[in-house]
């Protein structure tokens, strides 16, 4: 195994586990597309770094982070909701992206990922960003939880609204700009949905929910990754990091269809 392979695969399971983590929360609250958006905002972030050659996914982390505030402020002042604004900005976001990158290979590289040049200062990134996106997460989860379900009833009980739902989309834009590495911008919002979606199919309570949607995800990343090393795959993990989740995803479907047969 080479070193770029075993750093891509630390990185797709601690990008993969937090983003199921993390992305439990988006299905919970209904707001998939929303996960799937974001990533997008990414692309001219994506551009500045390639052009001015500086670190591109401190680039897209920028434009992630300014997006989420923004989103955020606008949906307080508007009461839009936030697929709405989300959507306004995404498409924008993309296309500004596509014409800033300059190379036909950098611009395949930003849209579906590569893991043939990551290194230890990545992975350690990677790692980092994770763990603490997971742990401060865990700290927030039920105050999230009890927001969607009744707003009132959470404010009622000394929660700040708002304020956790910024630090929650923060901690989701720093997911998705470490995931972008792997999976690239047009596919990294896979990893915040369809292994949560697929865990909801199996999961008869909150903790086994969310466990199961950051399982899922790790190992949706590392059977891509390693699929994509061995067949040298020219469009890179992400298609591949997706496939293998879907396929998931269609083995829970099958599972929970099952279930409910044998109940009759």
């Amino acid at each position: 195994m080479s070193e770029a392979l075993a750093f891509g695969l630390i990185i797709g399971i601690s990008v993969g586990f937090s983003a199921g983590y993390l992305g439990s929360l988006m299905v919970l609250e209904k707001m998939a597309l929303v996960g799937d958006a974001l990533s997008h905002v990414a692309l001219p972030g994506l551009a500045l770094g390639i052009l001015f050659n500086f670190n591109p996914f401190l680039g897209a982390f920028a434009f992630l982070f300014s997006s989420a505030v923004i989103i955020w402020h606008l949906g307080r002042v508007t009461k839009l909701s936030f697929e709405t604004l989300v959507a306004a900005m995404f498409t924008l976001a993309l296309a500004i992206g596509i014409l800033m990158i300059p190379e036909q290979a950098d611009l395949l590289e930003a849209l579906f990922g590569d893991i043939t040049n990551v290194g230890l200062v990545d992975t350690t990134v990677a790692v980092i960003v994770s763990v603490v996106a997971i742990f401060l997460t865990r700290i927030i989860y039920r105050k999230l939880v009890l927001g969607m379900i009744s707003e009132e009833l959470a404010t009622s009980t000394g929660i700040n609204v708002a304020r956790t739902n910024l630090l929650y989309l923060l901690l989701v834009s720093l997911v998705v700009a470490v995931g972008i590495k792997i999976v690239g911008t047009l596919l990294v919002g896979f990893l915040v949905v369809v292994p949560a979606a697929a865990a909801r199919n199996l999961s008869p309570n909150l903790s086994k929910y969310y466990m199961l949607s950051s399982v899922f995800g790790a190992i949706s990343s590392f059977s891509g990754i390693l699929l994509s090393s061995y067949t040298n795959s020219p469009a890179g993990p992400g298609p591949l990091v997706v496939l293998s989740g879907i396929t998931i995803f269609i083995a829970t479907v099958i599972v929970k269809w099952a279930s409910k047969f044998h109940a009759f």
